[in-house]
């Protein structure tokens, strides 16, 4: 017999110790199909999964808890749906008395009996006992000390898929105090009675939000904080119970904090990596270190003939090994040699830059990204080399950054668009210190140093609201170019505004508004007004510090940049060609590895 659970608070001993198997569940799900017809679409979206792995997975019941008005309901449901499964739910005190030891005892010993009534077998206290003398020593607790970053995980619980990402880096996790990722140790003396011993145990774990007394939680991280380089702060979609702790934190904290938001399904990896990636990689550059520090991987055929293996950390491609033999085999590069190409593989457009030894742009190219981004990518490539007029072979690195960084195998390695603007825009300005990088699907705000190193980041989330797309499907709706509308607005005469910061509704505006024939310029001057509030509010989350800049296509939109730096009140920095800004922090990072 099989059955799942998801609270830590459940006494997962007690079936085990009748011979009953525990599944811990973990969802990660592509859909909530099922869940949106059982439950309401705007329930915890952990739970939604939960129910969707419960349905398809081969369990023969489930344990829950009344830990919140959501996992109630998920009991209900499941109660409905699978009637001839078993189903239990336990009360769980939010205090950690005697009185509430006591209760939860009774709670223990009623799962107990509803246990020997629907499987015949029989609880032994004797057996539990044993079961819990095992959790009284714990897992060994060794790790890499001398990981890259030292990082501290917080917040609700973390999925499989996002725990994954974070393995691939060379990242040493110092505490993960999670919702459910606590130790099971139970110190249960042979003389106290064994349910309420046991019922005690549980409810003094690490707490969870829920609980009356949290006081721990912020205890505990005191004790591990000094050995952290940040911290990784987990929400759940729907779900406020630890937003209100994090907001306390990143008021707080003096340590760099991250908060990553997630609903149980891989939709918005791409974009938890490029977090996690530029988290890491601003805690690196903080320190003085090369943010490509952070990768694990290494290659061992590219050893110089001395044997010493090679030191930096390289992706396993081909043409790594091309360049980095060429770099370190025939002794350093020479200076006026060096030509470096940096691409940053967007999803609208693909921009190449390439640039020599003294930081010179040799050419750049802006095209559109197709259906694929690789070939997009070697389009770009080949471009900006002929356009240089040098051979491809005389290329000694090429740095891939953008959301398609990670697809382009003839990349010796990538960073996040990230830190690439960040350097770029030190290129192009060095007063610049807050950044503002509306692209095609998503938006960006970045506060840097006078080095150009990133200090703290904020992007939009799944929604394409206040990027290049909306743009495009606002400029459609109204029968005009997108390189119209910009100069469109600037004509505007009546003050509208699109309430909505949603993509398909602020649509279904504009199309009320040419119903009710408002003049175009006016609309579009709304949409530019709608796109300003919500950059100027990215950029509040990481700071107003002055010196400011515009990157990426939308700052070649007249009409946007006005509303943006009315809403401001500071100017816009804005370059000769705003989308080759990642490129060039790109091919400018790969250019110091060059010539350290």
């Amino acid at each position: 017999m099989k059955l799942a659970y998801l609270c830590k608070y459940v006494p997962v001993e007690l079936p085990e110790s009748m011979g009953i198997e525990m599944v811990r569940m973990t969802p990660d799900v592509t859909d909530f199909e099922r869940a949106d017809q059982l439950l309401h679409p705007n329930l915890c979206s952990f739970i939604k999964a939960a129910l969707e792995e419960y349905a398809a997975g081969d369990y023969d019941g489930i344990v829950l808890t009344n830990c919140c008005d959501s996992s109630r309901r998920l009991y209900d449901c499941i109660r409905e749906e699978f009637p001839e499964r078993f189903s239990h739910l336990l009360d769980v005190p939010r205090m950690m008395t005697k009185e509430a030891s006591a209760l939860y005892a009774d709670a223990v010993g009623g799962l107990a009996e509803h246990l020997e009534k629907y499987t015949g077998r029989t609880f032994e206290e004797d057996r539990l006992r044993h079961l819990l003398k095992q959790t009284e020593t714990g897992p060994d607790a060794s790790a890499q000390e001398d990981a890259a970053v030292h990082l501290i995980l917080m917040g609700a619980r973390i999925g499989a898929a996002v725990r994954q990402m974070i393995r691939e880096y060379d990242v040493m996790t110092v505490a993960d105090l999670t919702c459910t990722e606590t130790e099971r140790r139970y110190l249960v003396g042979e003389d106290e009675p064994l349910k309420e011993a046991y019922a005690s145990a549980l409810l003094n774990q690490f707490p969870c939000m829920r609980m009356a007394d949290i006081g721990e939680r912020m205890r505990r991280l005191q004790e591990v904080r000094d050995r952290a380089d940040g911290i990784l702060y987990h929400t759940m979609k729907f779900c406020d119970m630890y937003s209100y702790e994090f907001a306390s934190l990143n008021r707080d904290e003096t340590l760099p904090v991250l908060k990553i938001d997630t609903d149980s399904t891989p939709q918005a990896a791409g974009q938890i990596r490029t977090r996690l990636e530029a988290f890491f990689e601003s805690i690196l550059q903080a320190r003085g270190l090369p943010p490509e520090k952070i990768r694990k991987v290494k290659l061992p055929e590219v050893a110089g003939e001395d044997g010493n293996e090679e030191s930096m950390f390289w992706k396993k491609k081909e043409n790594s090994v091309r360049a980095v033999k060429k770099r370190r085999g025939s002794g350093p590069v020479r200076k006026e040699d060096i030509r470096v190409v940096g691409i940053d593989s967007g999803s609208t457009s693909t921009n190449a830059v390439l640039i020599n030894g003294d930081r010179e742009i040799l050419s750049s190219v802006v095209i559109r990204t197709g259906s694929k981004s690789i070939v997009s990518a070697e389009d770009a490539y080949r471009q900006v080399v002929e356009k240089a007029g040098v051979r491809p072979e005389d290329v000694n690195l090429l740095i891939s950054t953008g959301y398609g960084r990670v697809n382009l195998d003839f990349a010796d390695r990538d960073l996040t668009e990230i830190s690439c603007h960040g350097r770029g825009a030190n290129y192009f300005n060095p007063e610049v210190r807050t950044i503002l990088d509306i692209g095609g699907q998503d938006s960006k705000a970045i506060r840097i140093d006078q080095e150009g190193n990133v200090l703290d980041f904020a992007m939009n989330d799944k929604c394409a609201a206040g990027t290049g797309r909306f743009l495009e499907m606002m400029a459609s709706t109204l029968s005009v170019s997108l390189d119209e509308l910009g100069p469109l607005s600037l004509d505007w005469k009546e003050d509208i505004d699109i309430s909505s910061m949603c993509s398909v509704f602020a649509e279904s505006e504009v199309i009320s508004l040419i119903a009710d024939n408002k003049e175009k310029a006016d609309i579009a001057h709304g949409v530019h007004k709608s796109i300003a509030s919500r950059a100027v509010s990215l950029m509040k989350r990481v700071g107003m510090d002055e010196g400011f800049m515009m990157t990426g296509g939308v700052a070649k939109n007249q009409g946007a940049v006005r509303e943006i730096e009315k809403k401001l009140g500071h100017h816009l920095y804005i370059c000769e060609n705003p989308e080759i800004v990642g490129a060039v922090g790109a091919a400018l990072f790969g250019l110091d590895e060059l010539l350290s």
